[in-house]
């Protein structure tokens, strides 16, 4: 299955979407004074450990710090993956 993250700013998420266009997950953010604030993450129950979580975080990482923002990460789930993933380290804020 491929999936691929597009930002949805009009629902303030960044979204994963399959191939035939199911959206599998999504990271909800809020911007405030120039801070990208990702605060949430979901995977769809039949999409779990099928790496869409993954994918999820690493894609709406990488957008969401080449927004030009500075990003803080307060969801438990990016934090989590953060830590498993240490080269995002210095480019986000957690907590």
């Amino acid at each position: 299955m491929n999936v691929t993250v597009r930002e949805n700013p009009g629902a303030h998420h960044y979204d994963a979407v399959t191939d035939t266009g199911t959206v599998a997950g999504f990271v909800e953010y809020v911007d405030h004074r120039g801070t990208r604030v990702l605060f949430h993450t979901e995977v769809d129950d039949q999409f779990e450990g099928q790496g869409v979580g993954s994918t999820l975080a690493r894609e709406a990482l990488d957008k969401a710090i080449g927004s030009g923002l500075t990003v803080r990460v307060t969801c438990p789930f990016l934090t989590s993956w953060i830590e498993r993933h240490p080269e995002y380290a210095d480019k986000v804020t957690l907590g």
